[in-house]
Formats: structure tokens, C-alpha cells, sequence
């Protein structure tokens, strides 16, 4: 009987041993994964096949996220009456650049769309805990020429260790401005839409000395209408 009590008590210290580490696991923060961010971004493309262009645009989209249409809207509330065109936008991931902690990234690539083409790019944000993306700034535009298609996606993370400060860039005088920042500070974004129309994305990330731009989008005003 006192084997058995033993027994009993070294299985109640296991059992709440291993509940201890999975609830450990469970709440340990979720490491910097780039293939994460690419598979998102793929994932997001083929949703757009299967289930149609602003469905899965409306999916996948943070409660804040914002598009350019060519001006700057909440992404949910315009996509909220859009409708599904016969033919969706395909796009294709070229490099991802995420944060050290790995809670934001930025995607970008290039999309067609029957005889048009062009580039794109999308920061995606995470949930530390549960780790789900959902993007928060989706921007593009058109191209005479398409970016050509790289080998092999390319991935980089922030450099880790010191905490910079966040870099914004002014922009235009009188320019729709806003920026966002990973939460550890190595990756942030600036986007402006400028009175004459123009607009501009810039992602940058910490390299251990500055906030260095990987992604510049730049949009020229549209041509004045004779």
C-alpha cells in the first residue's frame, strides 16, 4: 500500500510537472521565423485564387490595416462592399525583412493581372503569444517593366541587441503621414500620400548602428489632365 501511495504521489509531481512545462511552452515568446512571413504572403496569394481578390484581401487584414487606393483608407472598412473581380491579382513574394523579435515583417514582390504587372508591398504583423499574421499596410503599383523573379526568396532579420529610436521621415510638407513600428524597435515604416497625389513607403531596419532603408516605394504624382 505504501507503494502504491508512492506511487500515486510521484505521478501527481509529474503530471503537474508536465503541466508546468507545456504551460511554459505555451507562453514562451514565439521565435523570429522569416519562412512564417513568406508563407503568410503565399498563402494570402492563393486565397485570392480560391475564394476571390478583396475576400481574401478582407481575411487577412488587421482591424487597423490600410491600403492606397490611391489614397490612404482603413483596408476593412473599404473592402467591405467591394466585389470580387473575374479575375484576381496574382502576386509572387521576392524578399521578406523581419524584426529581431520577430513580430513584424515586410513583404515584397510582384503581382499581374491579364496584361498588367507591377510590385507590391505588405508589413504583417503578428500576435506574440498565438503567433497569427495578419498584414497591416498592403501598397503597390503598376510597372512598364516587371521586376524579375528572383532564384530564391530573400530573407533578412534586424540586427538584435540595442534599442533604437524610431526614424520618420517627414516627407512632403502637407503629405498624409504615418508611421509603425515592430514593438522591439528594429523595423519600422513610414508611408505618405503627398497633396499632388504622389506617395511613398519606406521600410527600414536596425543593423546594429542605424535604421537602414530595404524597401523604398516611391509613386510620382499622377500627369495633370489637359
Amino acid at each position: 500500500m505504501r507503494r502504491l501511495a508512492v506511487a500515486a504521489i510521484l505521478s501527481s509531481a509529474i503530471a503537474i510537472a508536465g503541466g508546468g512545462v507545456a504551460a511554459r511552452e505555451r507562453n514562451r515568446p514565439l521565435a523570429p521565423n522569416p519562412s512564417a512571413f513568406i508563407a503568410a504572403e503565399i498563402a494570402f496569394a492563393r486565397l485570392a485564387q480560391e475564394k476571390g481578390q478583396w475576400t481574401a484581401f478582407r481575411e487577412t487584414a488587421a482591424p487597423d490595416a490600410v491600403m492606397f487606393v490611391p489614397q490612404r483608407v482603413n483596408a476593412r472598412d473599404w473592402l467591405r462592399s467591394k466585389k470580387d473581380p473575374a479575375e484576381a491579382v496574382k502576386w509572387q513574394p521576392h524578399a521578406v525583412y523581419i524584426s529581431c523579435d520577430g513580430n513584424a515583417g515586410a513583404t515584397t514582390g510582384a503581382w499581374q493581372q491579364g496584361t498588367a504587372q507591377g510590385y507590391f508591398t505588405t508589413i504583417w504583423r503578428r500576435d506574440p503569444k498565438k503567433g497569427k499574421l495578419a498584414w497591416v499596410l498592403d501598397h503597390g503599383d503598376a510597372l512598364a517593366t516587371p521586376r524579375a523573379a528572383p532564384d530564391f526568396i530573400a530573407s533578412k532579420q534586424a540586427k538584435c541587441g540595442s534599442r533604437p529610436g524610431v526614424a520618420i521621415d517627414a516627407g512632403a510638407e502637407g503629405a498624409d503621414m504615418a508611421v509603425g513600428v515592430s514593438p522591439d524597435q528594429t523595423l519600422n515604416w513610414t508611408s505618405g500620400v503627398g497633396t499632388d497625389g504622389s506617395r511613398r513607403v519606406t521600410v527600414r531596419m536596425w543593423d546594429g548602428t542605424a535604421m537602414q532603408p530595404v524597401i523604398d516605394d516611391q509613386v510620382a504624382a499622377p500627369a495633370a489632365k489637359p
